[in-house]
């Protein structure tokens, strides 16, 4: 594509003049950048895409994008905001891929990563090709990818949206996270079904008050646009139990369609019924009642199933393709998942890492547990501080055995994030072991017959950042050894 073709999408009010280039690719990293590059400057948080202009030019960058003047000797185009003409860029570089897409966006503060795969699993088992962008990986048709972010920056996004219409796939489903609404990541995507699953405290260490924090979560149903096609409808999957639906509700000019458990909904589950092998509920959707039972535990995972279901049945796949492809599904890797090493106790490894998801995984495990509870959880570094201590409050009310530790402490003192934890439970009954695989190894040698232990805050994880370090670290992995070791 040329230069001047390319740069039309921006619009700009005086029109670009210079040379006229053929692009080969786009690229922000200069790493990567190949002759006939396009290398667009980012100002990042640690780094300056301007200051990596020269040695873009010199690996064969015939073009720069940016927001203030360089002296190179290709054409450089300059932008008030860089970051915002790389989505529009990226999404006329790849043909605008989104369109060719049935694409289901999800956000909400927990259930993201299940609700994904949920709704992948569905669309999958009714035959479809499916792309899947998330937390865990990112998968185009059977291609699996690691993944950096829950939601990666538009470049890449619209890249590995057009490697998915090129392989086939039809469905695409992604986790969409606060920081890429608000930093404009998803830009450029056009969704046909956005699904809300709840709101509760995180992140605000970069929103800084649950209202900005819902504000950001708003945009993507506002950004389902504001026409009507019954060629191509829009919804909105929002849970009728949560408040912050309401301002979504208002945020979209898309169908609502509402799912619940205590709230009147359009998909609703009731007649709740826990056992060890999972959960049973009827699925009631315009007065007809569905008996469902899925190999899940826990009331929030009946709301990450009316979630996927809704969005489903919206998207055009029938109800009784739906249950029997949900009722099928065994798991999430690192979501309330059993390790078995032949021990006669329970071990449970969970994500949970939000106040509000570590609650609920502890209430879960009440409804079963007999005996003792052990919870290991810490708290991830340079990340929100005011969470710290209602982690540890609520592992002391709902654990009989809470022990605290390190998560991923980063760049912070792994003793200065466990005494903001230890703050909020003076008096209680803990311990305190800031090694993680001495905590792991702690609780599997407390345990006894009939007794649970929850290791929570890391899941699917399989690595620890320790300063600038990333180990190798599997909770899994690290539990199971301690028990086969005992």
């Amino acid at each position: 594509m040329k230069l001047q073709e390319l740069l039309k999408s921006l619009h700009p009010i005086v029109p670009f003049k210079g040379e006229n280039p053929e692009i080969t690719s786009i690229e922000n990293d200069n790493r990567k950048v190949q002759k006939g590059s396009l290398f667009i400057c980012i100002k990042g948080y640690t780094v300056d895409g301007h200051d990596f202009a020269g040695a873009a030019v010199e690996k064969g960058a015939a073009a720069i994008i940016a927001e203030r003047p360089l002296f190179l000797d290709v054409p450089v185009v300059l932008v008030k905001d860089t970051t915002r003409a790389m989505a529009v860029l990226a999404d006329t570089f790849y043909e605008q891929p989104t369109k060719k897409l049935h694409l289901i966006g999800i956000t909400g503060t927990n259930g993201k990563t299940t609700t994904s795969h949920l709704i992948e699993k569905i669309f999958a088992d009714a035959g479809e090709k499916t792309g899947l962008i998330g937390t865990m990986y990112t998968k185009i048709a059977d291609r699996i990818m690691e993944t950096k972010n829950t939601t990666p920056e538009s470049l890449t996004l619209q890249k590995n949206f057009r490697q998915m219409v090129d392989a086939g796939v039809g469905l695409a489903v992604m986790e969409v996270s606060s920081h890429a609404l608000d930093q404009g990541r998803v830009h450029g995507c056009d969704y046909d079904v956005a699904v809300f699953t709840n709101l509760t405290q995180d992140h605000l260490d970069y929103h800084k008050t649950m209202a900005e924090y819902q504000r950001a979560k708003s945009l993507l149903f506002a950004q389902l646009g504001n026409t009507f096609d019954n060629n191509k409808s829009k919804f909105a999957v929002l849970n009728a139990d949560d408040p912050a639906s309401d301002m979504f509700r208002r945020s979209t000019a898309a169908h609502v369609i509402t799912y619940g458990i205590d709230e009147k909904a359009d998909i609703q589950a009731k007649n709740i019924h826990m056992t060890p092998k999972g959960t049973n509920f009827d699925l009631v959707i315009e007065a007809v009642s569905y008996p469902i039972h899925m190999q899940f535990l826990g009331k929030f995972s009946v709301y990450n199933v009316l979630a996927s279901i809704a969005a489903a049945l919206v998207s055009g796949i029938g109800i009784n393709e739906i249950i029997t492809s949900i009722e099928s599904v065994e798991g999430v890797a690192g979501r309330f998942e059993l390790v078995n090493a032949g021990q006669d106790y329970t071990v449970i490894v969970d994500y949970a890492h939000t106040p509000d998801s570590l609650e609920n995984v502890l209430k879960t495990i009440q409804h079963f547990a007999t005996k003792r509870v052990f919870v290991v959880v810490g708290c991830g570094g340079d990340r929100d501080r005011t969470k710290r201590p209602l982690m540890a409050r609520i592992a002391c009310s709902l654990a009989t055995d809470p022990i605290f530790t390190s998560d991923n402490p980063r760049s912070e003192d792994p003793l200065a994030i466990l005494k903001d934890m230890e703050a909020g439970v003076e008096g209680e009954s803990y311990q305190v072991i800031p090694d993680r695989k001495a905590a792991i190894n702690m609780a599997v040698r407390q345990a006894s017959v009939g007794d649970v232990i929850l290791i929570a805050g890391k899941g699917h994880e399989t690595y620890q950042i320790i300063g600038d370090i990333v180990h190798e670290f599997d909770d899994r992995l690290v539990v199971r050894e301690a028990i086969e070791v005992r």
